[in-house]
């Protein structure tokens, strides 16, 4: 009988053996799968990152052209309202609400014909396209320049940038 308690005890030590080899190999997987989710975050944080600067310098940009008259209202608006609502926030943000002048310039002009789409349409009705463009312009000049200045203070522009010139 003895040598029965052996056996079992060296058999039961065996199986103990295996299952600690085992679990220890899978505790040594999830460590290594955590670390490559870290270093997964933290590389789609610096593509976050790197492609915030990059927006953040256009719409600086933009806005600043439409802030000293290098840029048509509209065009700017539509552009920068593209950009901004492409750009990743820390937080939740009601653009609408915090450029209501962009916004009320980009909803205005954003089902407007462009590019060939324009060309498909008489002079008469490109001028009258036109024209409404124009007084909403005007009508929102003042509202789009304030928004203009929020943007500004805002999206900071990159001192390294080719396309910013203090």
């Amino acid at each position: 009988m003895n040598s029965m308690w052996i056996i079992a005890i060296v058999i039961g030590a065996l199986i103990i053996a295996g299952l600690a080899f085992y679990a220890g190999r899978l505790i040594w997987q999830v460590k290594e799968q955590n670390q490559a989710i870290a270093a997964k975050r933290a590389e789609l944080a610096e593509k976050r990152l790197a492609r915030n600067a990059k927006l953040s310098d256009s719409i600086h940009l933009l806005a600043k052209a439409m802030k000293e008259g290098q840029c048509e209202y509209s065009e700017g608006c539509l552009r920068v309202w593209v950009l901004m609502s492409q750009y990743s926030f820390d937080q939740e943000r009601d653009l609408q609400a915090h450029y209501p002048g962009v916004y009320a310039m980009y909803d205005a002009v954003k089902d407007l014909p462009t590019h060939e789409a324009r060309k498909k349409y008489s002079k008469k009705e490109i001028f009258k396209q036109d024209s409404a463009r124009w007084r909403k312009e005007k009508e929102l000049e003042a509202d789009i320049l304030e928004d203009a200045e929020k943007i500004l203070s805002e999206f900071t522009a990159d001192p390294n940038s080719k396309h910013v010139f203090m």
